[in-house]
């Protein structure tokens, strides 16, 4: 069952488990479950996607009860004027705050972008940082160290790029923990074996948006999973998840 953050007559956000597909697709066909489906019988209403998430993260994800909601959410989305907040725990030490000004080529899919144009510019992406907390931890994960530290940060996207985050983290040699694609695999080894935690550690934590039902603004939070909790009490965090 899926954890319900917010619900009116028109639209309803939930906090998706990291490893889930929203709904489903050839690419994945030997997949049984998927958020949109499973959302759909919970609550027995027909649901529509307005974003996504990929399946790895978890966090906030926003559905509405009918197309016309769907459409002024989605533009909303397009018009900039949804705000996203994400935490992830990177690795080294991300001082302060800062800001990922770095444009992005389009990452295609081997099958389902082969049509793609390899030679297409790359777009603007931009991405705010700010550190939450910092450790660092009496185990190596490299060679090089004897110790290995870690952030957890906010991240605020100001684009919708594919990838993003994972890449823009992975472009300033601060890979998000868990990332298989763009991260750093002797380091995701360590934590596992360290943590117990095996996900990417990148949470969808606030969405802030207009209710197309009342048109006033509604805040939505998604708690972390328990591989988060047992990754923050492993690094000296928990104190502030109750925070």
């Amino acid at each position: 069952m899926l954890e319900i953050l917010y619900q009116d007559h028109l639209c309803i956000a939930v906090n998706k488990p990291a490893g889930m597909l929203v709904h489903r697709s050839w690419l994945d066909r030997h997949e049984t479950r998927f958020v949109m489906q499973t959302l759909r019988d919970q609550v027995g209403r027909h649901v529509f996607p307005v974003h996504r998430l990929d399946r790895p993260t978890s966090g906030v994800l926003l559905f509405a009860f009918d197309s016309d909601s769907a459409r002024v959410l989605t533009q909303q989305f397009e018009q900039k004027s949804i705000q996203k907040t994400y935490w992830a725990v990177v690795r080294g030490h991300l001082h302060g705050s800062g800001r990922i000004d770095y444009p992005l080529k389009e990452e295609a899919d081997k099958i389902a972008d082969r049509l793609a144009d390899p030679d297409k510019p790359a777009q603007t992406a931009i991405t705010d940082y700010r550190c939450i907390a910092q450790t660092e931890q009496l185990f190596a994960s490299s060679r090089r160290y004897p110790t290995s530290r870690y952030s957890w940060v906010e991240l605020v996207p100001h684009t919708g790029r594919k990838h993003q985050l994972r890449r823009h983290l992975k472009h300033i040699f601060h890979p998000i923990v868990g990332d298989t694609t763009h991260g750093d695999n002797a380091q995701n080894r360590a934590v596992a074996a360290h943590t117990g935690s095996t996900r990417l550690m990148l949470h969808a934590r606030t969405l802030v948006f207009c209710s197309p039902e009342t048109g006033q603004t509604v805040r939505v939070s998604a708690p972390v999973d328990h591989a988060w909790q047992q990754l923050a009490a492993a690094f000296g965090w928990a104190d502030i998840l109750q925070t």
